[in-house]
């Protein structure tokens, strides 16, 4: 079963996505820069008893990219919208990076259609994220960026980025700054900067990486809305050697969310579902197959919101409950 790529235009945008399979829908959200191509290996074996969309998020992909809002409660409304248009009404949201942050807010603002969540190296956690990332953030760097555009810039990155690869680890250096460990996701990563080198595409990324990343980091946390998770059945998948969020952050939102499920892959990067698909294949299906899908109910929804967040039912150590407190705390402060 082949995954065939559609387009509907909503809004006056032409929004393109990778649809296959029949049954229960999944939805598979990708992160920044990155198009639904992404999620190649997994579709297929994913679409045997489910229906799967993979939508290329406005400004990325075979999407449109017009000057629009970018923000993540923007990509949570074309979501909501192309689900409307395709006469689909509750999906196990799976979001990766930032899909992550994105798939949190679509359960924040649509409720009614949402049956389980998969966090995959979810962004929106606490400040940390690639250095790199808080570099291009910051006014005037962009336009270094558009030199991936000049002839033979792009081939001269790819080939030294294997050529790190090939370096055998250097025992003098801690594991984590070794030439393989600081690329640990260099092919997805150069995938990814090979789109840049399209100027409307690499504007679309500038404009979405300022809506949630500054100089200091990551502008927007999930975990002030954690708790309106309380009922809803929640994976959490992350990779040991991930370099662009760090696997930290999968035991802070396992601390803010107790009842989630949290699984590390060894070894793998960013992109787990990239490294070792079988096992994320076998384990979105397991945990589809073993919770019961969330029915959306209004009275228990006022009743959270109006109880509000209790930090005492958080769980973990000192180290984890206070990082989780810092980054409420930065998220209440307009400095």
């Amino acid at each position: 079963m082949t995954a065939r790529i559609e387009y509907r235009t909503i809004h006056g945008y032409r929004r393109a996505f990778r649809i296959a399979g029949e049954g229960p829908a999944i939805l598979l959200i990708h992160g920044i820069g990155d198009n639904s191509s992404t999620f190649d290996e997994i579709i297929d074996e994913l679409a045997q008893n489910h229906t799967v969309i993979a939508p290329d998020l406005l400004g990325h992909g075979l999407s449109e990219k017009p000057q629009a809002d970018y923000s993540v409660a923007a990509f949570a409304n074309g979501m909501r919208d192309l689900l409307v248009v395709l006469g689909i009404t509750r999906v196990t949201v799976v979001g990766h990076s930032l899909g992550g942050g994105v798939a949190m807010q679509f359960c924040y603002q649509f409720p009614r259609f949402v049956q389980r969540l998969v966090l995959v190296a979810a962004g929106g956690v606490t400040t940390d994220v690639n250095p790199v990332l808080r570099l291009a953030s910051v006014p005037g760097v962009p336009l270094l960026l558009r030199g991936l555009r000049l002839p033979g810039v792009a081939p001269l990155v790819r080939g030294t980025a294997r050529s790190l690869a090939r370096i055998d680890d250097l025992p003098a250096l801690p594991e984590r700054l070794t030439p393989r460990a600081l690329i640990t996701d260099h092919q997805d990563l150069l995938r990814i900067v090979d789109e840049l080198t399209d100027p409307h595409a690499h504007a679309a990324f500038t404009r979405t990486l300022r809506a949630v990343v500054d100089w200091r980091g990551q502008t927007v946390t999930m975990l002030d809305r954690a708790y309106l998770t309380e009922r809803l059945p929640l994976l959490v998948v992350w990779g040991s050697k991930d370099t662009v969020i760090p696997v930290h952050h999968a035991a802070l939102t396992g601390a803010a969310i107790p009842h989630a499920q949290v699984e590390i892959f060894d070894g793998a990067g960013h992109f787990p579902f990239r490294d070792d698909p079988r096992r994320f294949v076998d384990l979105v299906l397991n945990f589809i197959a073993t919770t019961e899908p969330i029915e959306f109910d209004p009275a228990n929804w006022h009743a959270l919101m109006s109880a509000g967040q209790r930090l005492d039912e958080m769980v973990g150590d000192d180290d984890l409950l206070g990082a989780i407190f810092e980054a409420l705390e930065t998220e209440r402060s307009v400095s």
